[in-house]
């Protein structure tokens, strides 16, 4: 299915605003602080003016300069003050900004991990890193230098406003008269941005996906020899966002000649009506001056105002998609009782029971269908059959990484869901087709199974997985870089770590996904080998397709379609001659010609 990203709706939403604001509770304090110092900020811009004013009408106009040192002092004295204050409100913001972006990106990483595994099967990885990234920085520096703007903005507009009007409320007035079209403009833009914002947002959300995509599936394009199609879609992909961007940009250009129009137009009106009161005497020089560089100066926090308005909307989309992961519910969550249930139930048995289960994906067709399997405790099952026949779906079944949709799942006669989703996962030990190992050494790798583990215990679990050898014989032994995602260690290499990984968390349960679909025949020898002791006395499933790895297992279950078609050890599955004898025959005689060509060759 076509990954879309979610409409979000495209008014202003202060509801939204009030739920991204409780990441800025823990900094009420910062917060206080650095607005009573920005009113301070402001309250000083607008006495410069009031300063201009004294030194024109004491010391210019009657050609006085007694008192004039004293001023010159008082003057050097505000405008140090002012630059401490704006040096501690950069500093005090800053802090708060990098504060909110640190909380952001770990509430966003913290639901990662609570999050089901159908929320990953359906969004993309790109979408996911935008979030935590951009996003995230996005409204982190909105929210503290968004505040930082707005409280300075109004204190200096509210100051310049009472100032202007107790010097002459007459041309205070007039002055003032650009204010109601200032606001109509903001406000139509300011509409107009945010629908073009939000737009950018969303191709910018599915042009990071196609980054991610692109980087991990760079192999499989040149063995397609799709380099071509692949730049004709990201160069669609990027030329809509292109257009979108440019669009948006086009708003905002027109936008700010206006604001600066305006406020120009208040110049003119403070400078036409006010020269003739000066002429005439009822307006002093310095006032006249004063009133001008008010109101040059007023529209200065207005137009910040309109680029802080013009932030927030941009802003509001990135609060919508990254609140839209945060608040993402689990589809699998505890029952309320489940932690106290799990407490002292310490020792898994291993024996599974599904109950009459039914189960498909979403609004999908059923994969299973009142499916009933019962395991003794220490047995091993090997899960075969074609392609959709519900071997994954079984196992990710057992492992509750989906639950049913009907029936329940038994462990040791006790439906899971009475237990929490830890009490199980942690008791699991699971083994991908295709292994994930993490930067950092082979020691580390193997440890992640469990975090507290000695280093005799590290190398233990290397040794009954028969990963020894080959880790003796590396470099640096188990402090040996693996590299990104591995790719320093061939993929039977990675196997052997990501199988002591397993071990070394001494599971109950075990889980085997094609665990040696991708290795070589000696490489495979020794997984079977190590899989053998590592499964001894523990409940396992293990899922093939190469039926010569299930041999050893004690009870082979055929699927068809959800159902259980053939049930027994290879011995007994062979006498029956039916669908597994089909299948393995004709398996063994398509590796025995493969290796009689190879021999050949």
């Amino acid at each position: 299915m076509r990954w879309e990203e979610e409409e979000f709706q495209k008014k202003w939403d202060m509801g939204l605003w009030r739920r991204l604001l409780k990441f800025a509770k823990p900094y009420t304090w910062d917060f206080a602080v650095l607005a009573l110092v920005m009113l301070c900020v402001g309250s000083i811009d607008a006495v410069f003016p009031l300063m201009t004013k004294i030194a024109v009408d004491q010391f210019m106009t009657p050609g006085v300069e007694v008192g004039l040192a004293g001023f010159a002092l008082t003057y050097l004295g505000i405008a140090v003050t002012q630059a401490l204050l704006v040096w501690f409100l950069i500093w005090q913001a800053g802090r708060i900004e990098q504060g909110l972006i640190h909380d952001l990106r770990r509430a966003g990483f913290d639901r990662l991990q609570k999050l089901s595994f159908s929320y990953f099967d359906r969004t993309p990885g790109g979408w996911i890193l935008t979030r935590l990234t951009s996003d995230a920085n996005r409204l982190g520096e909105t929210i503290s230098w968004g505040l930082v703007d707005m409280i300075w903005g109004a204190s200096l507009m509210i100051a310049i406003i009472t100032a202007m009007l107790i010097l002459d409320w007459r041309l205070g007035l007039i002055t003032l008269l650009v204010v109601p079209p200032l606001a109509w403009v903001s406000v139509y833009f300011q509409g107009k941005m945010l629908v073009w914002y939000r737009k950018v947002k969303k191709l910018g959300s599915e042009l990071s996906a196609a980054f991610s995509e692109g980087i991990q599936g760079a192999r499989s394009a040149k063995v397609l020899s799709r380099e071509e199609g692949n730049k004709q879609e990201f160069h669609y992909k990027a030329g809509r966002l292109r257009d979108s961007a440019v669009r948006s940009a086009w708003f905002s250009a027109l936008y700010l000649p206006m604001v600066l129009t305006l406020g120009s137009l208040g110049t003119v009106l403070a400078l036409g009506f006010g020269t003739p009161m000066a002429v005439a005497g009822t307006l002093t020089v310095g006032t006249l001056v004063a009133f001008a560089a008010y109101t040059v100066q007023f529209f200065e926090p207005v137009r910040e105002l309109a680029r802080v308005l013009g932030e927030l909307q941009q802003a509001q989309t990135s609060a919508e998609r990254l609140l839209s992961l945060v608040e993402t519910e689990p589809e699998i969550l505890d029952a309320p009782d489940s932690e106290a249930a799990s407490a002292g139930h310490e020792r898994v048995l291993g024996r599974v029971t599904f109950d009459s289960v039914g189960f498909r994906y979403g609004e999908g067709p059923w994969i299973l269908q009142d499916f009933y399997l019962e395991v003794a405790p220490g047995t091993s099952v090997a899960l075969v059959g074609e392609t959709g026949s519900g071997k994954s779906t079984i196992v990710n079944l057992l492992c509750r990484f989906y639950e049913p949709t009907q029936g329940k799942v038994l462990i040791d006669g006790v439906d899971y869901r009475q237990r929490t989703q830890h009490w199980l996962q942690s008791r699991l030990g699971y083994v991908l087709q295709t292994p994930q190992l993490f930067r950092g050494s082979v020691r580390d790798n193997i440890r992640y199974g469990k975090l507290q583990a000695t280093d005799a215990e590290v190398e233990r679990a290397a040794d009954l997985v028969s990963a020894m050898p080959f880790i003796l014989d590396l470099e640096n032994g188990f402090d040996t870089d693996v590299g990104e995602s591995g790719n320093r260690l061939s993929t039977g290499q990675k196997q052997l770590v990501s199988l002591a990984r397993a071990v070394l968390a001494d599971p109950a349960l075990f889980i085997l996904d094609e665990a040696t679909s991708s290795v070589d025949t000696e490489t495979e020898r020794l997984i079977q080998d190590a899989v053998e002791v590592v499964l001894k006395g523990r409940t396992s499933f293990l899922i093939a397709h190469r039926l010569s790895t299930v041999r050893r297992a004690d009870r082979i279950l055929l699927l068809d379609k959800g159902r259980i078609l053939e049930d027994g050890n290879h011995e007994a599955l062979m006498a029956l001659r039916g669908r597994y004898f089909e299948l393995y025959t004709e398996q063994f005689l398509d590796e025995e010609e493969k290796h009689l060509l190879e021999a050949e060759a």
